[in-house]
């Protein structure tokens, strides 16, 4: 897939948790192709204690308005320095980069897609995706508090969204992986991103299910090219790069959850 180094345009910054923020990236030509669960590099500008780009998973593309999101947590100083754009601005991107989730293998396939935190993010364009291509996705997302879940109306409007929160401030009490979804239901396959503990727990119960599971790494990366060696996972295959072979493995080729 044809890789492009370009600036878009801020069309529309929104600021859905004191944590994070929604960049909503815009183009004078039509976007190109960009599978759910490829990510971006980002160019950092006014900031001077960040010197290489910032990789983010790809939120969702919103092919009407030809629309680039990003969901983007305020982790450090060039994230933060993300949170202060405006519509207007002008973000350099280098996308889009790594080989997504899996396509659709049958009409009518139950796709479970579990996320955690900021790994909530590709599953929506990625959910949309299968919905069009005639699967049936279903959402388990999972965080601390009902203040930490995000985007639940576009989820909604996509597929049957399950919640757990570990407070028990919305949806069910407990850890994804409690959620009484997994004993009363069954799926095809499972898509996970999130923190690792909450990957290699739901990667346990693929295992256990017999269902086969992919899981999204978040690993570090300066180039998103495989060329920095930051990002590097070891697998069943040897040590390889998360930014170039992933971010998407099964979970089969990796050592954690054997």
């Amino acid at each position: 897939m044809k890789k492009y180094a370009k600036d878009l345009l801020v069309a529309a910054v929104e600021h859905p948790h004191q944590l994070y923020v929604l960049l909503k990236l815009t183009d004078t030509q039509p976007l190109p192709e960009m599978r759910p669960g490829q990510f971006v590099e980002v160019k950092i500008e006014g900031s001077p204690t960040t010197f290489l780009r910032r990789p983010i998973s790809i939120n969702y593309v919103d092919r009407a308005n030809n629309q680039l999101w990003l969901l983007v947590k305020k982790a450090g100083d060039g994230t933060r320095q993300l949170a202060t754009l405006q519509p207007g601005d002008k973000l350099n991107l280098v996308f889009p980069l790594g080989n997504g989730f899996s396509p659709v293998k049958r009409a009518g396939e139950r796709v479970l897609l579990v996320g955690g935190g900021v790994g909530v993010a590709p599953l929506l364009d990625y959910g949309k995706y299968l919905k069009d291509n005639g699967a049936q996705p279903i959402f388990l997302l999972g965080a601390r508090s009902a203040t930490d879940l995000l985007e639940l109306d576009m989820f909604e409007r996509i597929a049957p969204l399950h919640i757990t929160t570990e407070d028990g401030s919305q949806g069910e009490k407990g850890f994804v992986t409690q959620h009484s979804l997994l004993k009363r239901d069954t799926f095809d396959r499972i898509s996970v991103c999130g923190p690792k503990p909450m990957m290699v727990s739901v990667a346990r119960y693929a295992k256990q299910a017999n269902i086969p599971c992919e899981v999204s790494l978040e690993n570090m990366m300066a180039c998103g090219l495989g060329a920095c060696l930051c990002c590097v996972e070891k697998t069943v295959k040897g040590n390889v790069c998360v930014c170039k072979e992933g971010p998407v493995f099964d979970i089969n080729d990796l050592t954690w959850t054997i």
